[in-house]
């Protein structure tokens, strides 16, 4: 299941919801990212933008992908867009499987995914001045692990 949205998530709720009534996973992995201003007290405000449908649609194929790669009995992703301010939730990435590891690896899949090839822009606001936010090279780095 993937979400991109304005609004807000909780992360228990998603939880609870993707395994109620789920006897048959053993092992539940979670990512949150959140808005974070590493520049102590800087950034006003982060806006993350996306092309709708387009978005949606690549979401949808990596989960695909990670569900082929490991045995994972469910997965979620949950991606904000709009106006966030520092200490928001901007991403959730849940995987559920019988067992940890391939819970572990693919959260992590996921997440690489989302730092280096889902189509989001961030735009960071540090109070009158906004800057574009480029990718890191340890981001590449961590997805070039997932070349199959």
């Amino acid at each position: 299941m993937i979400r991109v949205q304005t609004e807000d998530f909780d992360i228990g709720a998603e939880v609870a919801a993707l395994t109620a009534g789920r006897t048959d996973i053993g092992a539940v992995i979670t990512f949150s990212g959140l808005v974070r201003d590493a520049n102590g007290g800087s950034v006003a405000s982060m806006e993350l933008e996306h092309y709708p449908g387009m978005t949606e649609k690549e979401l949808a194929r990596i989960e695909r992908e990670a569900n082929g790669r490991w045995p994972l009995q469910a997965s979620l992703v949950i991606h904000r867009v709009g106006k966030l301010q520092p200490g928001d939730n901007i991403v959730l990435v849940v995987a559920a499987s019988a067992h940890r590891q391939a819970a572990f690896e693919a959260a992590s899949f996921l997440m690489d995914y989302l730092k280096t090839r889902a189509p989001f822009w961030k735009r960071e606001d540090t109070g009158g001045e906004a800057r574009w936010v480029d990718a890191r090279e340890s981001d590449g780095a961590a997805a070039a692990k997932w070349k199959a």
